[in-house]
């Protein structure tokens, strides 16, 4: 009955269960976890249940009377223009839904070009 306790041999607490984990790791892993924390635009404006601040909402509503409103993103206008454009600005193979898509827009230009409209 060596080497056992009332609670198991030592076996049991040979994979290391209990952990002892460096500052630096505790540190590392707080600071991931605050990365993460707060996502940006995670507001919606219309929110009723929204905890931001009149002068903020104030601010906000300022700066959207500021901006244009039909600004695209460049994947957005790369999109319009090709469909696999997007995946191939960074450095992807487009899905295929992608190009089934370039594939049925080419042959729509093709027809309207037939047909004298485009």
């Amino acid at each position: 009955m060596s080497g056992q306790s009332n609670v198991g041999n030592s076996g049991v607490y040979e994979a290391g269960d209990q952990r002892n984990y460096k500052d630096s790791e505790i540190k590392q892993a707080q600071e991931e976890a605050r990365f993460h924390e707060g996502k940006q635009n995670s507001h919606l404006a219309q929110d009723s249940k929204d905890e931001r601040s009149i002068a903020n909402k104030l601010e906000r509503e300022a700066k959207r009377e500021k901006e244009p409103e039909n600004q695209l993103s460049e994947e957005d206008r790369a999109s319009q223009l090709d469909s696999t454009l997007p995946a191939k600005l960074h450095g992807n193979e487009p899905s295929k839904g992608a190009k089934i898509d370039q594939q049925l827009k080419e042959e729509e230009d093709e027809e309207l070009r037939r047909k004298g409209k485009k």
